[in-house]
């Protein structure tokens, strides 16, 4: 397993109270189940259309997931492997003005 640094934007600090957080994990999706465990308020924020009992997940079209800067989606996607030292950044839609 590999330890990464995971740093969470918008909406998902303020859900969760802390800007990064590390943890081991083999791949993205066990970093973002890894999340929604120790912060259930995460759950409906990353992903949508959960199927726990067939351990199918999606991650919310929002929702943005970064390995050192790549977006999963032209990677791997939640089955993209991590590796030591990998910065994870989670970031959902950011409005203002």
């Amino acid at each position: 397993m590999a330890e990464v640094k995971v740093k969470l934007f918008g909406n998902l600090r303020e859900a969760t109270g802390t800007p990064e957080i590390l943890l081991s994990a083999e791949k993205v999706i066990n970093v973002l189940l890894s999340l929604t465990k120790k912060y259930p308020v995460l759950k409906d924020l990353i992903f949508e259309n959960v199927d726990e009992k067939c351990e199918m997940f999606a991650l919310c079209g929002s929702v943005n997931v970064l390995i050192n800067g790549n977006n999963v989606r032209h990677l791997e996607g939640l089955d993209t492997f991590l590796a030591d030292l990998d910065e994870i950044a989670v970031l959902s839609p950011i409005s203002g003005g």
